[in-house]
């Protein structure tokens, strides 16, 4: 079901939490396994993309803009209440205009401090809801020699391109670059990023995308099509999701293969149950799938595109995951499309509830 939206200002983040955590309890009950709503409307900029949940309920958004769309900008975090209500938004500064909106991934510390990453410039903001207060807390390198950047070639080519994020225990931030085939780390307290692991088998034109950690010693991370090491086109190319061991020293163990999806799935973000099941959001097939811990597919809505397009609003290129009680919301990002029709944040029925993301202090 579509709700209305209302507007509110940061100071109202909070009020009626409880009030409404009832409400979506009420709502919960006859849902079936994986059925789909929408959770709320995205305003403009639209193209959500990263999400995130504090420990109360509010759901964090961020926004960017499709690559044929008058630049206009900039991105803004819109913060949602537990039942799909605007209650804050936040406009980005310092982006630069040429560029327009570019906000991807969102993470969160121990403090409720919200982190976005921010593609002009490539750096990660820190924005305190309470205040509204921004400050660049990361920034990162050109590593690649193959970059055509303000072009239509910046995501075919080998451009600088952060695009998930998750913190450690220790405080670090990971990120991954879709482009250069890398994931970043991010000493706890920010700074410049350092690379932390790379490998050819992860370069790809949508190459490492979401991350989480399984555990405190563990990373898992998407990677959205395989590149030249892993075969080429014109097959349809598969998705992979891969874990690297952390060793004691704190560098990278062996890339590990967690699954293989079908082909022209295109996996994005996901989120991990307390059960350990994987929910992950698969761009190009436009659905959600289901893994189990061992790394199987149990589930998958809508399972064909026809039955997508019997939706309320059809799946469009849905990104990000994050577990809302026992649900976990899906933003459907339209990357390719553009449709301001599409610029919603679904609710996936999961029936159990996400594993606690590891949130530091580290300011």
């Amino acid at each position: 079901m579509r709700r209305a939206a209302a507007v509110g200002t940061a100071a109202a983040l909070g009020l009626g939490v409880l009030v409404a955590t009832a409400h979506a309890a009420e709502r919960e009950t006859e849902r079936e396994w994986l059925d789909i709503e929408v959770f709320a409307d995205v305003p403009a900029p639209g193209h959500p993309e990263g999400i995130t949940v504090a420990d109360d309920g509010t759901v964090y958004v961020g926004t960017q803009q499709h690559a044929s769309e008058p630049q206009t900008g900039p991105s803004k975090i819109f913060a949602f209440d537990p039942t799909g209500d605007l209650v804050a938004e936040y406009v980005i500064e310092g982006q630069d205009p040429r560029h327009g909106a570019g906000v991807v991934g969102l993470a969160q510390d121990g403090d409720g401090i919200v982190y976005a990453l921010d593609r002009y410039p490539q750096r990660v903001i820190a924005l305190d809801p309470a205040t509204g207060e921004q400050t660049d807390y990361a920034t990162f390198a050109q590593v690649k020699d193959l970059c055509v950047p303000a072009s239509a070639l910046t995501l075919v080519t080998q451009c600088a391109i952060p695009d998930g994020l998750t913190f450690g225990p220790d405080g670090a931030l990971y990120v991954t670059d879709v482009a250069q085939a890398l994931i970043w780390r991010v000493p706890p307290g920010g700074g410049e990023a350092e690379v932390w692991f790379s490998d050819p088998r992860i370069e790809s034109v949508f190459g490492a995308n979401g991350i989480e950690f399984v555990d405190e010693d563990t990373i898992m991370f998407a990677q959205s099509l395989t590149g030249p090491a892993d075969g080429l086109p014109p097959r349809p190319d598969t998705s992979r999701l891969y874990t690297i061991d952390i060793g004691p020293d704190g560098g990278a163990g062996e890339l590990e293969l967690f699954w293989e999806s079908r082909p022209a799935d295109g996996i994005d973000g996901f989120a991990i149950a307390e059960s350990g099941n994987v929910y992950a959001a698969l761009a190009f097939a436009k659905a959600v799938v289901v893994l189990s811990p061992e790394g199987r597919e149990i589930g998958r809505n809508p399972a064909t595109p026809a039955e997508n397009l019997l939706l309320d609003v059809p799946m469009d290129d849905p990104a990000s995951v994050a577990f809302l009680d026992d649900r976990v919301l899906v933003t459907n990002h339209t990357l390719f499309l553009g449709n301001p029709a599409s610029w919603v944040v679904h609710d996936v029925y999961a029936g159990e509830p996400g594993r606690a993301e590891f949130r530091p202090q580290v300011r």
